[in-house]
């Protein structure tokens, strides 16, 4: 009893300040701790970004484009015929010259891009920052990369179409021309060689590490990340069913179609419309086809019911098995109406 009592009388409460005291002192050596350990090892959470998705924007742009242009087409459809070909390239920079202008420039991610949830971010910024906790932050396309990604895509591809159809309309590539266009002509065949050979190195290695799917994307450092880190591709296949369906159905009516005579449809479904005691009662001085008087009138062997000339004659030369009109008889020849009648054609 002696010894826990001296020893209860020696162990004293701490004062009722000690823990505050305590905490002040030993929170900023922890506060230094936690920002020495979060800049020597910053993580970095890697979000990778579809392929899919990218490639599908690429597409879905390109069927904008063509929607525009057909409906551009349409308001042009009253001028003169073929007018509108020689001004192709200049449609088509202009309707990428105001996708591009309602999008990019402003902001804003195009069609297609937009319905992958992706937009546009500068990699260059990102990287002179040094501090990514994600892979959605960062900003966007200066107003440089912006004029720099519209003379790539607009300006270049219209400067290399025009060039192309002027060598190929001067027949640059003929061995009869001058050495300085046969020179021109290869020289643009070299430069065409390497822009596919590069981007298809390029599609190597988007298809590696996912990043720059075009080589104009590679050179302004613009990638394509996701705008909004919830992505819902809910993408509805009714539209898609549609077409399917009618592209089965145009291909199917385009093979029966040559198959089908309508000359012989109609004379069959005219066998269950009358029986053939009602052609003897029609009248035969009229011509079945044209329902007129016949002016050259002609018999049709064998059954001997009168047409005329032309009537019959182009209609034996439309169809090889042309059957009469009146009786179903298969056509083998035709007699003009006269006093001979082994007159025949």
């Amino acid at each position: 009893m002696s010894g826990s009592s001296s020893s209860g009388s020696n162990s004293r409460p701490p004062a009722e300040d000690a823990w505050v005291h305590a905490y002040k002192t030993l929170i900023p050596q922890w506060q230094h701790l936690s920002l020495s350990q979060s800049h020597s090892h910053q993580s970095i959470i890697p979000i990778s970004i579809s392929r899919v998705n990218q490639f599908d924007a690429a597409r879905l742009d390109v069927e904008m484009s063509a929607m525009l242009k057909e409906q551009l087409v349409k308001v042009f459809s009253l001028m003169k015929p073929g007018m509108l070909f020689q001004y192709e390239a200049e449609l088509d920079a202009f309707l990428e010259f105001l996708i591009w202008r309602f999008s990019i420039w402003v902001d804003k991610p195009t069609p297609g891009i937009s319905l992958m949830n992706l937009r546009y971010r500068d990699e260059r910024a990102l990287e002179a920052r040094g501090k990514v906790r994600t892979g959605l932050e960062g900003p966007g396309l200066t107003v440089a990369q912006k004029l720099w990604y519209c003379v790539a895509t607009v300006g270049g591809q219209y400067i290399w179409a025009r060039l192309q159809s002027f060598s190929a309309f001067r027949r640059w590539g003929d061995s009869e021309q001058r050495s300085l266009a046969r020179g021109a002509w290869i020289l643009i065949q070299r430069i065409e060689g390497l822009y596919k050979a590069a981007s298809f190195c390029n599609l190597l290695l988007f298809l590696y590490t996912g990043r720059y799917r075009t080589l104009i994307e590679r050179a302004l450092r613009a990638r394509l990340v996701y705008g909004s880190p919830i992505m819902n591709r809910a993408v509805s296949f009714e539209y898609m069913n549609r077409q399917l369906v009618w592209n089965e159905f145009s291909e199917m009516l385009l093979l029966l179609l040559p198959l089908l005579n309508s000359s012989s449809v109609k004379n069959f479904l005219r066998l269950f419309s009358k029986d053939k005691s009602s052609s003897s009662i029609e009248d035969d001085s009229a011509c079945p086809i044209c329902q007129a008087s016949p002016t050259v009138p002609f018999f049709a062997l064998p059954c001997q019911h009168r047409y005329c000339y032309y009537c019959l004659r182009t209609r034996c030369a439309a169809v090889p098995s042309f059957r009469c009109s009146r009786c179903n008889e298969p056509v083998v020849a035709m007699q003009r109406q006269a006093n001979n009648p082994n007159q025949k054609q």
